[in-house]
């Protein structure tokens, strides 16, 4: 057979040469969005209106020259707006929210400070392309678990108590009624903190293998006065104590553990009789084409470089962060539970299941 060769689209060469310069430029504007929240730059603008550089570096103390290049960076990229007759740059109030306000619902500051300790072990993460395995959790900057934990903490600020929890009116009577939580892969332990302070009667206990976030958890719990009521622990969640709790949750961890029906199957015996399992994932399909959108952008990026790798590094399932409903229903009925109900939340990034023997 002779090969043929192909008629090349020069418009298209030149389309899409734009759009690579425009992903490595978007890559490399990370580092510089890693910096404004690091160092407080978004938030001081939040609160200055139109600055000049030179005011900007007044008011943070920082240097000039940096924050001038900084502020073209965030002015080509529209983040900020740009008054060349005043010289000044404005951080629209549409903008300062999600960047600035970590009491906003959609607060965008954690996953930013996630961006350097994530690209960081690409380098690692290369050679297990070539030799499997993957990156272990303690390979990555601390950064990383502050930014998840700031990341994921509007979830339990403004939706586990007041939209979440109200979908299973039996876990909120036996929480009122003095029951027992349970939160595994508890992270810095927002979620247990959350329950107890909704619940005051209910006793919590937060797990996680990461023993960094379990120093995190227990800072949390005492600052925020819990600490009598909510206790973390480092341990593996496939080996829960049985017959326990009245609710175990997962908070984006399923996803990424090393054995999800192990870890599954050790939950559904560590619930009570009539017990819950509340599973939240992220809100992606299994099926690529249902992810063309800036979600599914995010995730299979965020999977390969951290929620992937991390399983594959002790011979894992490796599932990644685009599991879907399908592969949730899957594992459920794989580790033994009958019930499986996705609950009506509407949420643009996360869905939730209940589970039950």
């Amino acid at each position: 057979m002779t090969a043929t060769t192909p008629t090349i689209d020069e418009q298209r060469v030149e389309a899409f040469v734009e759009r690579v310069v425009l992903d490595v430029g978007t890559a490399m504007r990370g580092g510089l969005l890693y910096i404004g929240d690091r160092l407080g730059i978004f938030k001081a603008l939040a609160e200055s209106g139109p600055v000049t550089p030179a005011e900007l570096a007044e008011a943070t103390g920082l240097n000039e020259r940096y924050l001038r290049e900084w502020l073209g960076s965030m002015a080509t990229a529209e983040y900020v707006e740009h008054d060349a007759e005043a010289g000044t740059y404005h951080l629209p109030p549409e903008h300062a929210l999600p960047l600035a306000d970590e009491d906003f619902p959609f607060f965008t500051g954690g996953f930013l400070q996630m961006i350097v300790p994530t690209v960081a072990v690409a380098p690692q993460v290369a050679e297990a392309f070539k030799d499997g395995g993957g990156v272990t959790q303690d390979q990555y900057l601390p950064d990383m678990y502050e930014g998840i934990e700031r990341g994921t903490a509007p979830w339990y600020k403004h939706h586990l108590v007041q939209e979440w929890l109200p979908t299973m009116p039996d876990v909120q009577q036996k929480l009122d009624a003095g029951g027992t939580a349970c939160d595994v892969g508890c992270g810095g332990g927002l979620a247990a903190i959350t329950i107890a302070k909704a619940f005051p009667k209910a006793r919590v206990v937060g797990y996680d293998v990461h023993e960094g976030s379990v120093e995190r958890a227990r800072s949390n719990a005492a600052a925020e006065g819990v600490a009598d009521r909510v206790t973390f622990e480092v341990a593996d969640g496939a080996e829960l104590p049985e017959g326990r709790f009245d609710l175990v949750s997962t908070f984006d961890v399923v996803h990424d553990s090393v054995d999800p029906v192990g870890l599954m199957t050790s939950i559904g015996k560590s619930l009570r009789e009539g017990g819950t399992f509340l599973m939240l994932e992220m809100n992606a399909s299994h099926d690529v084409e249902e992810n063309r959108n800036p979600l599914g952008k995010f995730l299979y990026n965020v999977s390969t470089l951290y929620c992937m790798t991390t399983s594959l590094a002790h011979g894992g399932a490796g599932i990644g962060a685009c599991m879907g409903e399908p592969k949730a229903r899957e594992l459920a009925y794989a580790s033994g539970f009958s019930h499986f109900r996705k609950l009506p939340i509407e949420d643009p990034f996360s869905v939730l299941y209940e589970l039950k023997a």
